[in-house]
């Protein structure tokens, strides 16, 4: 395992995420050239759960092998799947890295409620979960390619943490930052969390606003996006609140 503590992230660049939606985030990234950053084919497996934001913290799996993957290899406290489950701080996201195959579970409901109960933020597998029905109690952010009941040693041998991933075909490095919602989720390499943070929520904003002309009727042309005019009725919208409060 690699020791990674990167300095702390404002907490106001992460509010400012959590306020923004994965399709704003995906496209301030797109601005910075970052083209693959949304992690295809998960879907949120945990309903009652609060959205999905905070840092990766992550596992490798590698194809298992016979003689090597068996199940008295739980025996050990310090396999690395348990040990990545009890080493997930308050704030992190397990991110896992089963290589996109779903034969066999990645994890299951007990290793997740333990998640929970370390305040973890939320689990990404691009693999699959048994006890998907449990799981999908739980008041943790989860998000998986699916259900399977199999253990995960028919198919997976867990043998990094803290390093770097690939997850639905994304790269994750340990300490990005991973959000999610109805749309699915996304990774935000640590270094831009600060740049496209506070720009993700005004361009929310800006669209909340440009949603609700639409609605009322306005044109494509002009509105959306917004020519100067819009923007000029866009600001006054909001100097108008700000003089609310």
């Amino acid at each position: 395992m690699t020791e990674h503590t990167p300095a702390p992230l404002d907490p106001a660049d992460l509010a400012a995420l959590g306020a923004a939606s994965t399709a704003t985030i995906t496209t301030q990234l797109f601005k910075f050239g970052l083209r693959n950053t949304y992690l295809a084919g998960l879907r949120c497996v945990s309903p009652h759960a609060p959205r999905l934001l905070g840092e990766a913290f992550t596992l490798r799996y590698i194809p298992a092998r016979e003689d090597i993957d068996t199940l008295d290899v739980f025996a050990d406290y310090d396999h690395p799947q348990r040990l990545a489950v009890e080493s997930v701080h308050p704030g992190q996201v397990l991110v896992m890295d089963c290589r996109g195959q779903g034969r066999a579970a990645s994890a299951g409901h007990i290793l997740l409620t333990r998640l929970a109960a370390r305040g973890a933020s939320g689990v990404v597998t691009d693999g699959t979960l048994r006890d998907i029905e449990g799981i999908g109690e739980l008041r943790l952010p989860v998000f998986a390619a699916g259900a399977a009941a199999m253990t995960n040693l028919a198919q997976h041998h867990a043998v990094d943490l803290q390093v770097p991933i690939g997850c639905a075909g994304v790269p994750v490095y340990p300490g990005d930052v991973l959000v999610g919602d109805g749309d699915g989720v996304v990774c935000v390499p640590r270094h831009l969390v600060p740049v496209i943070a506070q720009p993700a929520r005004e361009q929310e904003r800006l669209e909340e606003f440009l949603q609700q002309r639409v609605a009322l009727g306005a044109p494509l042309r002009g509105t959306y996006p917004p020519d100067e005019q819009t923007l000029r009725a866009y600001d006054a919208s909001r100097a108008a609140v700000s003089d609310a409060h």
